[in-house]
């Protein structure tokens, strides 16, 4: 049995799910997600609990138990609490800013980067070298960060670059002196 996929998910007060053929909606204060999953897994909604059941041992079966009570998990998560990643930057004169709708970045390229907010996220610019995305959707969450970061992701020997908060870079070494023996 699946240890993740046999816990039950806990339905806080205020989050409204419903299941019809394994269509899942759930309503909350920050906003809606619907998802469709696979037909073999079992979704029962009862008294604020949420468990998710297979019908057999099968491989596919069993890989799936675990994938979608973590995504039904999340979906109640994004909902009440919402999601977010922090992205820092870092460099002489790379910054970003907000203007209107779009994230505008100077990463040392002869333009500016601009990147269009989309639906279900929400930028913040707290420091001109720190960014930070918000939504209710973490996969959609994770994806926008990625797209971001690989404007100018960090480079082993300075460190320039952006990159996720607490993300550690490995740095190499310059090049050694000529005349070594």
């Amino acid at each position: 049995m699946s240890r993740i996929g046999k816990m039950p998910i806990s339905v806080p007060a205020g989050v409204d799910v419903k299941n019809e053929n394994n269509m899942i909606t759930v309503k909350g204060p920050k906003g809606t997600i619907t998802k469709q999953f696979a037909e073999s897994m079992n979704i029962e909604i009862a008294d604020g609990v949420i468990t998710v059941t297979r019908p057999n041992d099968e491989k596919t079966n069993r890989s799936l138990h675990g994938l979608t009570r973590t995504l039904i998990a999340n979906m109640v998560e994004g909902v009440t609490n919402g999601f977010s990643k922090t992205l820092e930057i870092e460099g002489v004169g790379y910054r970003a800013a907000k203007q209107g709708n779009n994230l505008v970045m100077n990463l040392g390229y002869s333009h500016q980067v601009i990147v269009p907010e989309t639906d279900g996220i929400k930028i913040d610019v707290p420091q001109p070298n720190k960014i930070v995305i918000n939504g209710i959707d973490k996969q959609v969450v994770g994806q926008f960060a990625a797209e971001v970061r690989e404007k100018r992701p960090p480079e082993p020997y300075k460190g320039k670059g952006i990159r996720y908060a607490g993300e550690h870079i490995i740095r190499k070494e310059g090049k050694a002196g000529k005349g070594k023996k």
